[in-house]
């Protein structure tokens, strides 16, 4: 039987002055071993209900908080994870961020967050170690599909010594991806103007390099080309994701092509330069030329006239990373062989008054 000592309250009020209690100074209020409270903290079966209770009320007393982070580096294991992300200017790249911490938090892990504000093989390999020596137990590539990025990605990760989940491109070998469904964005987009009776349908699309804007213009042409459009290239602009270029690409679209109907611009602020700039040359949205974005960010409900868009869940997006990096930690702590795979995220249309053709 345990006995509770007539030196634990003076054990006490010797500690309270202390800026940090230790596991020893727990082990000596409670006449015990540090190894019996390690037993204690990590939950061990081989501690008497007695003692562990015993213990426990000394921690409690003490105000003993376990160090986490040598807790977890004891079982091979730091509880963090290593996200590289981009642009946190583009709406996207913030909303999924959110996303990542915020599961990420509910999950117990911490992040360490290394931005990539442009392509360098050499920026990337210093990011890479980085984060391996800090001993992260994963790494989430949380940067748009670049083609320069994926190119260099290829093989990259092949011998990095922790589990990886990457976002915004296509599967291949023994990766796990989690994406937006960027094309079927496109397809939800075109038929919707379509369906409203709009015929020549130009797009303004993003950066030519980046998958997102590839996959929208993919899903874009697949509809036109159904419909029984074959000749398309007078009907595409490139934009760079700004409002500015979504304004000048009007312009163009309507330069190169007089008699466009319709618009589906690649993102909400190139829609609204799109707006700005029917707006200036007596275009009226939506009776005299429709328009669709993409994203649906927060403001697009108070465009003049209200925005129909793509709605895409980023921060889903994010939280879903977490999931199948928890789900590879756990199968190499297992010591199972991960299945790679490409797990898809739907966007959804949402409907509203940029897009409704009242004369079709």
């Amino acid at each position: 039987m345990l006995t509770i000592t007539g030196t634990i309250t003076s054990d006490l009020t010797k500690m309270n002055g202390r800026q940090k209690v230790t596991i020893k100074d727990v082990a000596r209020a409670a006449g015990v071993s540090t190894q019996t409270v390690s037993r204690v903290i990590n939950n061990r079966p081989d501690v008497s209900s007695e003692t562990r209770k015993h213990v426990q009320n000394i921690i409690e007393n003490l105000g003993y908080a376990p160090n986490v982070i040598a807790r977890s580096l004891s079982r091979g294991r730091s509880n963090t994870l290593g996200v590289v992300g981009f642009g946190l200017e583009y709406f996207g790249s913030s909303e999924v961020l959110t996303g990542i911490e915020r599961k990420s938090s509910e999950l117990g892990f911490s992040l360490t967050l290394s931005l990539l504000d442009k392509f360098e093989s050499s920026r990337v390999d210093q990011i890479l170690n980085g984060l391996l020596a800090r001993q992260v137990d994963g790494i989430i590539w949380a940067v748009p599909g670049i083609d320069q990025l994926l190119e260099w990605l290829s093989g990259k990760f092949e011998n990095v010594s922790v589990p990886a989940v990457f976002m915004n491109k296509f599967q291949s070998g023994s990766d796990v991806v989690v994406s937006m469904d960027n094309r079927l964005g496109g397809v939800l987009a075109t038929e919707h103007l379509l369906d409203q009776r709009y015929r020549r349908i130009g797009i303004i699309t993003g950066p030519s390099n980046w998958w997102e804007a590839q996959q929208r213009e993919a899903g874009w042409r697949e509809v036109m080309q159904e419909a029984g459009f074959d000749d398309l290239e007078d009907l595409v602009v490139e934009g760079d994701w700004s409002a500015a270029s979504g304004e000048i690409g009007l312009h163009n679209l309507l330069a190169r092509s007089p008699y466009v109907e319709a618009v589906f611009a690649s993102n909400d602020q190139m829609a609204l330069g799109a707006l700005q700039a029917a707006r200036r040359i007596g275009l009226s949205v939506p009776q005299d030329l429709g328009l669709v974005g993409f994203d649906d960010i927060p403001e697009a409900a108070y465009f003049y006239p209200s925005l129909t868009t793509v709605r895409q869940d980023l921060r889903t997006l994010g939280a879903l990373a977490v999931e199948r990096m928890c789900d590879l930690i756990q199968a190499r702590q297992q010591e199972e062989k991960s299945v790679p795979g490409l797990s898809w995220v739907r966007p959804r249309l949402v409907v509203r008054r940029s897009s409704i053709n009242s004369s079709g």
